[in-house]
C-alpha cells in the first residue's frame, strides 16, 4: 500500500495578495459611485412622491371614515398637513425634511396649496375659496434635469375630481400604453 505524504502548505494570504484585493475592490467602488449617486437622487424623488401621495390618501380615507370634509395642505416643500376642513383640527402631518431634502414640488394650478375631500371621497372646492390642487410635479434639481431614457426620472401625482389619485411619469417619451404614462 502506498502512503501519500502530506506536506505542510502555506495558509492564509500574503501581504501582496491583500493589497491587490483591496486595490481591485477600490476600483470597483469608484466605478459604482456615479450610479449610486443617481440611485440615491431617484430614491429621494420616489420617497417624496410617495409621501405626497400618502398624504392625499390619508386625507381621503379620513374624510370617508369621519364622514367630514378633510383637507390636505401641501408645503413647504414636500411636507403636508391633513386637517378637518371646518374645524382645522390636525389629523396627520409630514415634514419636508423626512427623506427627500432635494425634491422640489410644483403645484398645478400655480398658487394652489390645498385639496379638500368630501365624505364620499371626491374633491370639492376649498372652504376658503382658494384654488384646488389638481397636479403635483416632483423634480430634483440637484440630480439634473428629468430625462426620458436617462437616470433622472421625475414623477407626477394627479388628483381627479372624483378623488382618484395617480402617480405617473410625466415624460412625453413614454408610450401611452405604458402604465407609467400620465
Amino acid at each position: 500500500m502506498r502512503r501519500i505524504a502530506h506536506t505542510a502548505g502555506q495558509r492564509g494570504m500574503t501581504l501582496i495578495e491583500i493589497m491587490v484585493s483591496l486595490t481591485v475592490l477600490g476600483i470597483l467602488i469608484l466605478m459604482g459611485l456615479p450610479s449610486f449617486g443617481e440611485f440615491l437622487q431617484n430614491q429621494q424623488l420616489r420617497a417624496a412622491t410617495e409621501a405626497l401621495m400618502n398624504g392625499m390618501q390619508v386625507a381621503r380615507g379620513e374624510a370617508i371614515k369621519r364622514n367630514l370634509a378633510v383637507q390636505v395642505s401641501v408645503g413647504p416643500g414636500t411636507g403636508w398637513t391633513v386637517t378637518e376642513a371646518v374645524t382645522a383640527l390636525p389629523i396627520q402631518a409630514r415634514s419636508k425634511n423626512e427623506g427627500s431634502p432635494n425634491a422640489v414640488v410644483a403645484v398645478t394650478p400655480a398658487g394652489a396649496a390645498k385639496v379638500t375631500f368630501t365624505p364620499l371621497g371626491g374633491v370639492t372646492a376649498n372652504l376658503d375659496g382658494s384654488a384646488t390642487i389638481t397636479q403635483l410635479d416632483i423634480t430634483n434639481p440637484a440630480g439634473g434635469a428629468c430625462q426620458s431614457t436617462g437616470p433622472m426620472r421625475c414623477l407626477r401625482v394627479t388628483i381627479s375630481g372624483g378623488g382618484s389619485l395617480k402617480m405617473c411619469d410625466p415624460n412625453p417619451g413614454i408610450a401611452t400604453t405604458d402604465p407609467r404614462h400620465c
